[in-house]
């Protein structure tokens, strides 16, 4: 036979992080505590038990000698009876004899004596007599039992060595059972009085204000000096399980939040790691002993801490209600968004601290939840520390647990789980300022500081150690740029395996988007082995007709973005996605698809302007003309986006200006409604756009379409101004947008006009209706006096 395996489970990481010292010695005292109820439990049975052996023998009637001489007299009896001659008895009395014989049990004899069970019941001896009858029991008290010891050897011998096993004294048992009956009748008192709702609102506030004080008066005794007063983070700790039913939640959310600002404040700024066995047999000296322990303690609360908030947490989730029913179960969602802030806040504020992972851990699938404010609280909590990790470790193994969460999942989850890979802090042009920024800075002496300071030999010393600490810096920046890189290289690896699964596995997931989101932003840092497949796979994918417009524009900008950077040398024609892009284009207008544009001016930007050599004159000139056209039809901040790209294709490609010229003529009809943008013959139109967008309502769109129209000028009069021309289309279509109701140029407000601005007019106007009137000649009409007092009448209004 082959040996059994040992199937018994591996405790995992989380199980052994949870058990420390404080919990097993926990464990062992309420082993210890059953132990003696179990003992004290039994030794009540057995005083019960024999006192019911005392009563038993304390009712036995009759003694022994007693019994026999009466077992003799009833044999006598019997003899007589047996004598008598069953004639002399009537037949009526012979009947009710034999009717109590059968009637006659063994439930009904009496075992402590001998008799028949069909004798006649005799009278009884006087209570005295028998009572005289029973035999007197002496006292003898129980043989102790001997415990044998180790002999003593002298002089005369060996000398034995005993000790008497103590016996437990049945008199404790008693006082301890008259105790807790005393304490059961304390409890059983008046039941307390009826309060009006007045009065328990009342007694409510102020209750509610004891706690405030008490946890505010802990709190900052913590804060004023945390090594003495560790000790007090366990009393806060302690009332997260408030049994006041009027002031439980609040309390608890108070207690919540205070214990989350206070281990902000008092945590170390690096990570806390247990001491060894080593360090703990040394000697150390007091301050590093009482450091030690404040250390040890904060641990300590901050595992036990964290351990409430999941545990909120889980009481929500399986709608559990405790037995105390403290808290309702309507009350225990509000008390999980504390716990989950508190969480999310800790994650952001103590990333280098102790147990981080295991918040991670409780975060992420946080993200995934049905409550809009706990996924939207987890996804906020996650992008805040992907933005604030310079490093990438926190970042790592955030990207880890969602990549499991996914697919563990079966890549069923909420779009808003992927979308917080976009916040992710890798880009090529971060790497160089990061690694500045953390490489450590140290300011030397200058020259004159020297001279003025040090002798010509302390001068010297000082600048070969000068070099040499410079050295040391350039390659500890060196030695850490090459580890953000590697953590950098192993987060994208995991972000690139998720959205790749994703693409082979799940394309009609709703997480597409998402997905081709995120390659738009990474595109330029995949692996050049993979550019053929992905873009056949974005190809595909575009022309299956299954993406919306939004989706199909992601896809087109990852295309290019590959394209734009290590995919320069890869001979690879992407003519199907401007084609599907140009055709596309009528799709967007000033309803739901205006936020689409921003998009497209991405893809333009990548398309057109940084592929300018492999873009052809017809190209760029169709471009151009469908893009004027479309500026007609979208909001103010997209038709400045669009003009602004047509300004930089006005500059950036020759021959543009055909489209200005009105007289110039060409080889064919220019075709709008083709869809292929090298065969429309743009050539052969104008942009007639450009004159009703001078006449625009916005003042911004004025200024391009007359900046276009006239040749788009770097210099002189038609030149735009320095803040427009320097601009991004990107920024500037987010710059005018109108997401919060503004308009960019602000609207002047129109003030109401008084009498006394025009008072100057109004003197004007009367003296020359008196001039008119007194000095013309009679041969002026009275339509000039007419038109003069309309005019001042009308000034007046």
């Amino acid at each position: 036979m082959k040996p059994r395996k040992n199937t018994k489970r591996v405790p995992s990481f989380r199980k052994l992080l949870r058990t420390s010292k404080i919990k097993l010695d926990n464990k062992l005292k309420n082993k210890q505590y059953k132990q003696q109820s179990a003992a004290k439990k039994y030794r009540k049975e057995q005083k019960k038990l024999r006192q019911a052996v005392r009563d038993a023998i304390c009712k036995k009637p009759f003694p022994l000698e007693d019994h026999k001489k009466k077992h003799v007299a009833e044999k006598q009896e019997e003899e007589e009876d047996e004598a008598l001659p069953l004639d002399m008895m009537d037949e009526d009395d012979l009947k009710i004899m034999e009717d109590l014989a059968r009637k006659a049990s063994f439930l009904t004899r009496d075992i402590s004596s001998n008799e028949p069970v069909h004798i006649k019941k005799r009278k009884r001896d006087s209570v005295i007599e028998r009572y005289e009858k029973i035999p007197r029991r002496t006292n003898t008290e129980p043989e102790k039992e001997l415990i044998h010891l180790l002999p003593i050897k002298d002089k005369r011998g060996i000398i034995p060595q005993t000790i008497e096993k103590p016996v437990p004294d049945d008199a404790e048992d008693e006082e301890e059972d008259t105790e807790e009956m005393e304490e059961a009748e304390d409890f059983t008192e008046e039941p307390p009085p009826v309060l009006t709702p007045e009065e328990m609102a009342a007694q409510r506030k102020i209750t509610l204000q004891e706690r405030k004080v008490h946890i505010a008066a802990l709190a900052s005794a913590i804060l004023s000096d945390p090594e003495n007063n560790i000790k007090k983070l366990k009393e806060m700790r302690a009332m997260l399980m408030e049994q006041d039913p009027n002031v439980a939640v609040i309390v608890r959310k108070l207690v919540m939040v205070s214990l989350m600002e206070v281990f902000k404040d008092i945590a170390p700024s690096y990570k806390i790691r247990p001491l060894t066995e080593a360090e703990k047999a040394t000697k150390v000296k007091k301050e590093t002993q009482r450091l030690r322990e404040f250390e040890e303690g904060l641990v300590s609360q901050y595992k036990f801490y964290l351990e409430n908030l999941e545990q909120t947490i889980k009481d929500w989730k399986q709608r559990k209600l405790k037995k105390s029913n403290v808290v309702s179960l309507k009350a225990y969602k509000g008390l999980a968004e504390v716990a989950v802030r508190c969480l999310c806040e800790l994650l952001v504020a103590l990333p280098h601290f102790n147990f981080h992972n295991n918040i991670i851990v409780l975060i992420v699938p946080l993200m995934n939840d049905t409550s809009k404010t706990i996924s939207e609280l987890s996804c906020e909590a996650i992008k805040k520390l992907f933005k604030q990790d310079k490093l990438g470790f926190a970042s790592l193994g955030v990207v880890k647990v969602i990549s499991g969460l996914v697919k563990g999942r079966n890549y069923n989850v909420r779009p808003e789980v992927l979308k917080v890979f976009l916040h992710l802090r890798i880009k090529e042009v971060e790497l160089k300022k990061d690694s500045e920024d953390i490489a450590p800075k140290k300011k030397f002496m200058t020259f004159k500081e020297k001279r003025k300071n040090l002798s010509r030999m302390q001068r010297k010393w000082k600048k070969a150690e000068e070099k040499l600490e410079r050295e040391l810096l350039e390659a500890e920046a060196s030695e850490s740029k090459e580890k953000k890189l590697k953590l950098h290289t192993e987060t994208l690896n995991i972000v690139f395996l998720t959205y790749f699964r994703i693409l082979k596995r799940a394309r009609k997931s709703p997480l597409l988007p998402a997905v081709l989101e995120g390659l738009a932003k990474f595109a330029h840092l995949i692996n050049v082995e993979f550019f053929d497949d992905l873009l056949t796979v974005l190809h595909s994918l575009i022309a299956s007709d299954d993406l919306s417009y939004r989706e199909s524009l992601h896809c087109i900008l990852s295309a290019f973005q590959i394209l734009s950077g290590q995919g320069d040398v890869l001979n690879i024609d992407p003519m199907k996605f401007y084609t599907h892009l140009y055709k596309t284009l009528f799709s967007l207008h000033a309803g739901g698809t205006n936020k689409d544009i921003g998009i497209v001016l991405q893809c333009l930007d990548v398309m057109l302007a940084k592929r300018r050599k492999q873009v052809s004159q017809q190209r760029a000139l169709a471009f151009m003309k469908r893009l004027s056209t479309l500026a007609l039809h979208v909001l103010p901040n997209s038709s400045i986006g669009i003009l602004a790209t047509n300004r930089i294709l006005m500059q950036t490609f020759p021959k543009m200006d055909l489209l200005l010229d009105n007289e110039s003529q060409g080889s064919g009809v220019y075709l709008p409604e083709l869809d292929e943008p090298e065969h429309c013959s743009a050539q052969n139109t104008a942009l007639w756009e450009l004159h009703l967008l001078q006449r625009h309502y916005h003042p911004t769109v004025q200024k391009f379409a007359a900046h276009l129209a006239v040749g788009a000028p770097a210099e002189g009069s038609g030149a735009l101004a320095l803040d427009l021309s320097r601009t991004p289309a990107t920024e500037l279509f987010e710059a005018y947008s109108m997401r919060g109701m503004t308009f960019n140029p602000p609207v002047p407000s129109v003030t109401p006009r008084r009498k006394d601005t025009f008072s100057h007019v109004d003197s004007f106007l009367s003296e020359l209706t008196e001039q008119l009137q007194q000095h013309m000649s009679k041969t002026v009409s009275h339509k000039t006096l007419d038109f003069a007092k309309h005019l001042r009448e009308s000034s007046l209004s």
